[in-house]
């Protein structure tokens, strides 16, 4: 028995080398695999820029044609201005107007110059010169959507409040979520923006947010009706307390002590006029709050800053033909190369 004790560490460190021979091999088959990868990614560029290195003389021929082509449209469309104007939506306008952007969009592209100018009440001398709407949420500063938070939390059920942070919020919004917008407007033309303006006001005044806002105008009257009447029965009261105290002031009843010999003492009805003094305050601010909040929501839209008198020209580069064009081509030409190698792979394949 006392010879078989000191075989144990021999068996443990057999084991612990096994396990470590084990671990060794893990990791080199990890960085193996690793290797790989990167192999097969930097093997996939190579391959896709062998063709321009290998037909050279073909892709710069390609390339001048190209950056040849691009410069004769952009010369020929002339220059791209461009202009922003930023409303704030009102009464649930902001889906019509969302529709109405692609709309506007697809007559541009169809070149359905009679609908245009008949939505802008333009000549077509103007219209034809439009090239494109873009629409862009905002902008809004960090307390816009503090503020925003806050309305969102207090519309849903207290059940879900816990369940959305700020930082998820503000990241899950998306074009229809607030209320202001910036509409980009890109023409040929560069004093035709001004004129856009009759056309975005019929967008902004659609049925919808014309009903939206007689629900709106009639709460807003039944509860002016309701704050008013509430006034006019205090007044009622408040002058009722003031005729029963000018009545005590003129007819003072007085009388004497039972058991003891005191001076006489005035009997005076009890009145809360202070009471009734902060209840009026209150429902004053409550009809002067209505009354601002109506007043400051009258239209369907806001103007928070016009289309510019003239349009800015538009010098992005990724929205020239002569960049367009050469990037364009030389995907083309990779992507034929590859379709080729392919056509060849399955011809010769037994």
């Amino acid at each position: 028995m006392s010879e078989k004790l000191p075989q144990q560490p021999d068996n443990e460190e057999v084991d612990l080398g096994q396990l470590f021979n084990a671990i060794g091999r893990v990791f080199e088959k990890f960085f193996a695999f690793i290797g790989r990868i990167f192999k097969g990614i930097f093997s996939a560029i190579i391959y896709t820029i062998k063709p321009l290195i290998v037909y050279f003389k073909f892709v710069a021929v390609g390339l001048l044609i190209a950056i040849i082509l691009g410069f004769i449209i952009d010369k020929k469309s002339g220059p791209m201005y461009a202009s922003k104007m930023i409303v704030e939506a009102h009464f649930d306008s902001k889906y019509e107007l969302v529709s109405s952007i692609d709309y506007f969009n697809a007559l541009i592209k169809s070149n359905n110059i009679a609908e245009l100018s008949e939505i802008f009440e333009l000549d077509s001398a103007y219209t034809s010169k439009l090239k494109g709407f873009e629409l862009d949420a905002g902008p809004v500063t960090q307390n816009d959507l503090f503020v925003e938070y806050d309305t969102y939390l207090k519309s849903i059920d207290t059940s879900l409040v816990d369940q959305l942070e700020y930082e998820e919020y503000v990241s899950n919004r998306d074009l229809l979520s607030g209320s202001i917008y910036t509409i980009t407007a890109k023409a040929n033309k560069q004093d035709i923006f001004l004129k856009l303006n009759e056309g975005f006001r019929k967008t902004f005044e659609n049925d919808f947010s014309k009903r939206q806002k007689r629900i709106r105008d009639t709460l807003a009257d039944i509860e002016r009706l309701t704050l008013t009447t509430e006034l006019s029965r205090l007044d009622s009261i408040q002058k009722t307390y003031l005729e029963v105290l000018m009545n005590e002031s003129k007819k003072k009843d007085l009388s004497f002590g039972i058991n003891t010999g005191l001076p006489l003492q005035e009997e005076n009805s009890i009145t809360k006029e202070y009471d009734l003094f902060l209840k009026e305050q209150e429902i004053r601010r409550n009809l002067n709050y209505l009354n601002k909040k109506v007043a400051e929501k009258d239209t369907y839209f806001d103007i928070v800053s016009p289309f510019d008198k003239l349009g800015v020209e538009d010098k992005k580069l990724h929205t020239r033909y002569y960049v367009i064009f050469p990037i364009l081509a030389i995907l083309l030409f990779i992507l034929g190369f590859m379709v080729i190698r392919v056509f060849k792979f399955i011809k010769d394949y037994e």
